[in-house]
């Protein structure tokens, strides 16, 4: 689903409303305003719809890619909603999970910050954001939770491990291991990156996308006229799963 930025309201699915705790993954890794980062307008939708339907703990989970620490850069960012735990992904207890997939792509398993699991209902709030590797949405956004401290990348994410494993391999493994049931793509504005994940052009688009993870990231991907190697792969591996399901 697309709407209008400016009239957008989250409307929770019916099983929002028996969840005891709810996690919110935004883009918020550094110190820099929307585009590059999610918007406090659409965050706050997306908290309003929940506290419609329940009063579930809400749990925002995100690490630090710059100096400033988490905590500094959600006060930064105006991330100042009542009754919402600000977490930072290094202050975490890690669990190790198995990847489902027959073939992994990049992650036989994966270390994830342990409250994750403990979460009845997962939403990534990315924003609209283009590199030259093709674009990076919702599913893109939930690599953030792996912990640098295991998979490094604190500062220089191009030469951490999970982007010399293939960043769109990374993703389509996550994908399949940490299932979110929502996504939404912040497209208030749009962002075309460079190497520096903080520097690039910006336009207004004005609009919001709300949906099922994989289904968003392609509605979007179509907006912005891009090709998103990660949609692929998760294609492929789809049906790597139907096959094995059918022997």
């Amino acid at each position: 689903m697309i709407v209008d930025a400016d009239s957008f309201i989250f409307v929770p699915p019916p099983q929002l409303a028996s969840a005891r705790r709810v996690l919110i993954k935004p883009n918020a890794g550094y110190p820099v305003p929307h585009p590059v980062t999610t918007s406090k307008e659409t965050l706050a939708a997306v908290i309003s719809g929940i506290r419609r339907v329940s009063d579930a703990d809400i749990i925002m989970l995100e690490e630090s890619r710059s100096s400033e620490t988490m905590h500094k850069i959600y006060r930064g960012l105006g991330y100042d909603f009542p009754r919402i735990r600000l977490l930072d992904v290094r202050s975490q207890h890690y669990v190790e999970v198995e990847n489902p997939l027959p073939k992994p792509l990049a992650l036989p398993t994966m270390w994830v910050p342990n409250v994750i699991l403990a979460c009845d209902y997962l939403i990534s709030v990315a924003s609209f954001k283009i590199f030259p590797d093709g674009g990076s949405f919702t599913l893109r956004n939930i690599v953030g939770l792996l912990p640098s401290s295991k998979y490094g990348g604190r500062g220089s994410s191009q030469n951490d491990l999970l982007h010399q494993m293939g960043i769109h391999n990374v993703v389509t493994d996550i994908y399949f291991t940490i299932p979110f049931d929502c996504g939404i793509v912040d497209a208030r504005k749009k962002f075309v990156g460079t190497d520096d994940p903080t520097q690039g052009s910006i336009e207004d688009f004005g609009k919001v996308f709300v949906g099922e993870p994989y289904e968003v990231d392609c509605e979007a991907a179509a907006a912005a006229g891009v090709t998103t190697r990660y949609l692929t792969l998760i294609d492929e591996a789809k049906g790597q799963i139907s096959a094995k399901s059918l022997t």
